[in-house]
């Protein structure tokens, strides 16, 4: 099965903190997979998913006015964004975390 915008890993491992995350349980988890857009200055670095939806991802999200905020996006709605020159949000392939969400 393919994920919107994710590996079969990385959707696991999102999960994985959806489920504790869902649990009330704490975290401050790595995130797993950076999306932006290739035209603007979106960038959106996602933790986890609802295991409920497999749709919600809760992340660092900056929509390109420099004011990063802690909170939900649909991936679903993420497909449908396209920036200035019509080029829709990307996954980093190369993206691999170093720090927790809150550093």
């Amino acid at each position: 099965m393919t994920w919107l915008f994710v590996t079969e890993d990385e959707h696991e491992l999102l999960l994985a903190n959806g489920r504790v995350r869902a649990a009330g349980q704490v975290i401050d988890p790595r995130p797993v997979v950076r999306l932006f857009t290739p035209d603007a200055h979106a960038t959106w670095l996602l933790a986890s998913l609802d295991p409920l939806d497999e749709d919600t991802a809760y992340g660092l999200c900056d929509v390109g006015i420099g004011m990063p905020a802690l909170g939900t996006v649909k991936l679903s709605e993420l497909a449908s964004i396209v920036g200035p020159l019509k080029r829709p949000v990307t996954r980093d392939l190369y993206f691999r975390a170093t720090r927790t969400l809150s550093e």
